[in-house]
């Protein structure tokens, strides 16, 4: 049997700053969904629409280059990242302007609030591929940013329950996935240098159904 191709997804950690702690959004998956039952950030597949939409702002040129040699292709994971963000938490990191063109109802709703994807406000965290002995794998991107730079009420499509801001350390101890609790850990680094941009961004992911990371 070979491996299941992995789909391109992607997450956005959503931080706020609470009196002298970084806390992080988590939401809990239904039973049924891939990884049921667990914690995650919120996320999904990319989506072919994801491309179409405008956006007031781009992404930082580095993160660009990072992500794929198709800068196309880089902004549409950031584009899906937002999308599944306001889909499964209600919040929106975008600005005032016109997303022009949209193929699915979601968008329409973004273009509705006269708002668009604001990607400078995006940082980049790492990128992970699920194991190849998995019936569905993906190939996830992850990016962060501040809830202080989203709009919007906390809430969501109830994809995911029991959401909730935690300390990054809190979340921890919560029941996630292993790509969830490396992604968990680097924000957790990323505190200690103040959120200051690594010189190297890791990747995360299996090799003869072992954990491999590097950073490059």
């Amino acid at each position: 049997n070979n491996p299941a191709k992995p789909k391109d997804s992607s997450s956005l950690i959503i931080l706020k700053r609470r009196r002298n702690e970084v806390q992080v959004l988590m939401g809990k998956r239904g039973k049924n969904a891939v990884f049921g039952n667990a914690y995650v950030f919120a996320g999904g597949k990319v989506d072919s629409e994801d491309s179409l939409p405008r956006s007031v702002s781009e992404l930082d040129p580095n993160i660009i280059k990072r992500i794929s040699s198709d800068p196309l292709k880089s902004k549409a994971f950031a584009m899906a990242a937002i999308r599944e963000a306001y889909e499964e938490t209600g919040l929106l990191l975008g600005a005032p302007g016109d997303l022009g063109e949209t193929g699915n109802s979601t968008w329409d709703e973004i273009r509705s609030l006269n708002l668009a994807p604001n990607l400078e406000k995006m940082h980049y965290v790492g990128h992970a591929i699920t194991p190849a002995s998995k019936a569905v794998r993906f190939n996830a991107r992850f990016f962060y940013t501040w809830v202080h730079e989203m709009s919007g009420k906390l809430g969501g499509s109830g994809e995911l329950s029991d959401l909730a801001f935690l300390s990054l350390r809190d979340a921890l101890s919560l029941p996630m996935v292993d790509v969830t609790k490396f992604m968990l850990e680097e924000m957790i680094r990323r505190e200690q240098t103040d959120f200051a941009s690594p010189p190297t961004y890791p990747f995360f992911g299996y090799r003869k159904g072992r954990q491999y990371q590097r950073y490059t």
